[in-house]
């Protein structure tokens, strides 16, 4: 198989494929990729936010059993494995974007299991603020929505910008996954040819631009966190 794999007339085949349908693979998954990181951040950053600042002793105490209730809603989600998910999802995928497959419908999936994901990297995000700066802020009269937005968010900066990378790499990985019942980009081509049609090649390069685009966006991410962080000495 794989002295075939790498024969002339194969890799023909498989730059003839790549040429063919890897631009729009590219944009597919770029797209989903994208779309679904900012809106499991606009739903994932406010509740990571509550499970600091809601705990008895946070800025913001929240009711006991409201902020079980979304530490029960965030794990559970969590706990699912993306492909079972996946298909779990696939009544309500229908009912927002009204269908089933392609890569508009992948992103609703993606954004269900992502979210849970960003919680608990905010979560993790705010836990490393400095409680002194916050008592600080508490002693001058502060609200809870002023420390939150003032202090709180922006001291966790480079700590936020560093956990989105890891949870855009995540997308990035799910979106692959996600050709299993549908879904376009990268994943698509690498099931259809590599297990359907026995094309490995075709598959091992779209794993290869996989690989590449989750470089470029953690290195990105690691850049960029490094320069707002205010502890680095330039």
């Amino acid at each position: 198989m794989f002295e075939r794999m790498f024969a002339p007339e194969v890799m023909e085949e498989a730059f003839a494929i790549l040429a063919e349908e890897m631009p729009l693979a590219l944009w597919e998954t770029a797209y989903a990729t994208i779309l679904a990181t900012l809106f499991a951040v606009i739903l994932g950053l406010p509740l990571g936010v509550l499970l600091v600042a809601g705990e008895r002793n946070g800025v913001l105490p929240l009711p006991g059993w409201l902020l079980k209730g979304i530490n029960v809603v965030v794990n559970l989600l969590r706990s699912v494995p993306f492909l079972i998910l996946m298909i779990m999802v696939i009544p309500l995928t229908r009912l927002i974007v009204g269908t089933m497959v392609g890569t508009v419908a992948s992103i609703v999936p993606l954004v269900i299991a992502a979210f849970p994901f960003i919680a608990r990297l905010v979560e993790s995000s705010l836990r490393e603020v400095d409680a002194n700066i916050i008592e600080a802020a508490q002693s001058m009269g502060a609200s809870p929505c002023q420390i939150i937005l003032q202090v709180m968010l922006p001291e966790s900066v480079p700590s936020l910008i560093s956990n989105l990378t890891i949870a855009v790499t995540t997308i990035l990985g799910y979106t692959a996954m996600s050709g299993i019942i549908g879904g376009g980009g990268l994943g698509k081509i690498a099931i259809n040819y590599g297990y359907y049609r026995y094309k490995y090649l075709v598959m091992l390069f779209a794993v290869v631009l996989l690989v590449v685009l989750v470089q470029i966006f953690q290195s990105l991410g690691t850049r960029l966190a490094a320069g707002l962080d205010r502890r680095i000495k330039r």
